[in-house]
């Protein structure tokens, strides 16, 4: 009797923990912004199929009832911001002996910084020492305003891969990170962003020419997505579309013209994006 009952909560219980995890809502939906014949587009990601939707999902678009192939769409940046915020310092791995930070250290990127996957980092002139960082990206579902931690998941309409594109000689010589963190390209994002993931725990991995160079999960974050989101809007109110790069684990390395480095975060997919030389640029 005992085993039929154990038998029983297996087959019962166990499925809805693994769709459940802890914190995720256990229903997965992959969002995607696309191109196709000259239009963008907004669709729900299924396998290789593309369920279209009406509106921007960030706008409560719903499905059409036309299904496209992956295909046959250009994939783009999955979401337009109107401010991109990020974190530093906030994995052990990259503090390289500096103390931990009492707080989150926040500095912003531009929106004209965001790409997509597949498009060209392209580095500006006089950029020497252009590095990857990949990240968790964070994106905001509703307005946000003097949120608490605990009621940050609300205002989370998912998550997806982020690059964090950094020079790091304009980082130590520049009064601020406006072209070291800001410069065009340098936000690479996607390719969707997800619903329903733990984000508290997933992993993330960057590879540089098919080398894994940065793992860790996210469950290492020195100050998680929720504390984050509520810390931020302390000081600024968040809009639908708001993205919030979380951090980078590890150390890091310079990129070469003809890179190519991959940021992959689990449940989301594989953020992949080529390396090339601007005018001016060394």
């Amino acid at each position: 009797m005992l085993k039929l009952i154990g038998i029983l909560i297996c087959v019962l219980f166990v499925p809805l923990l693994l769709a459940y995890g802890s914190g995720g809502s256990g229903k997965i939906t992959r969002y995607v912004r696309y191109s196709l014949g000259g239009r963008t587009g907004y669709g729900i990601l299924e396998g290789e199929a593309l369920r279209e939707l009406n509106a921007d999902f960030l706008a409560g678009g719903a499905p059409t009832g036309k299904t496209l192939r992956l295909a046959e769409v250009q994939l783009l940046a999955p979401c337009t911001p109107s401010k991109v915020i990020a974190v530093g310092l906030n994995y052990k791995s990259h503090l390289g002996g500096r103390p931990a930070p009492e707080y989150p250290g926040i500095f912003t990127k531009l929106p004209t910084s965001i790409i997509g996957p597949e498009d060209l980092i392209v580095f500006p002139p006089g950029a020497e020492d252009v590095h990857y960082e990949g990240e968790l990206v964070v994106v905001i579902g509703k307005k946000a305003g003097k949120i608490s931690p605990s009621e940050a998941p609300a205002y989370v309409f998912g998550v997806t891969a982020g690059n964090d594109v950094s020079e790091r000689k304009w980082q130590k010589t520049d009064l601020q990170w406006f072209r070291a963190k800001g410069s065009d390209t340098f936000g690479p994002l996607g390719p969707a962003i997800v619903q329903g993931l733990d984000y508290r725990d997933l992993k993330l991995e960057t590879r540089l020419n098919g080398e894994v160079r940065q793992s860790q999960r996210t469950s290492d974050l020195l100050f998680g997505v929720d504390e984050i989101v509520s810390y931020v809007s302390q000081f600024v109110t968040l809009l639908p579309g708001d993205l919030i790069y979380t951090g980078t684990p590890g150390s890091t390395t310079a990129m070469r013209p003809g890179d190519v480095v991959e940021v992959e975060l689990e449940g989301v997919g594989v953020l992949r994006n080529k390396v090339a030389a601007g005018p001016g640029s060394k």
